[in-house]
């Protein structure tokens, strides 16, 4: 899938992996990839921005975990987070139906299609 159709909704799909719980950079570009089937592709150079935005937002916060000998950034929604994932869902509902209804229209009774 073109990365330009990621671009929007980053932030969105970021939250969403990050809801059932803390993940570190590489699980959640895992996950992406994972729960969308393999369709997309999130490279590191796109994530790690993207996190950092989020957390100097308040919608993220991070900590240092230690596995073995390296020590990685785990990140985890905060409450704003979580009230922010449900605004990025409402808005992701409200935009495919509308580019639904443009590019699949249904034949309503008084309506020309």
């Amino acid at each position: 899938m073109k990365s330009d159709a990621v671009r929007g909704h980053l932030d969105g799909l970021l939250l969403a992996v990050l809801e059932p719980g803390p993940l570190h950079g590489y699980a959640i570009i895992t996950a992406v990839q994972r729960r969308s089937g393999g369709a997309l592709e999130l490279r590191t150079g796109t994530i790690y921005p993207a996190l950092n935005r989020l957390e100097r937002l308040g919608l993220l916060s991070s900590s240092w975990q230690s596995v073995g000998e390296r020590r990685r950034r785990c990140y985890e929604l905060t409450d704003a987070g979580r009230a922010g994932l449900a605004e990025e869902r409402t808005a992701w509902r409200e935009f495919t139906t509308a580019i639904g209804s443009v590019l699949d229209p249904v034949a309503r009774p008084g309506h020309a299609v």
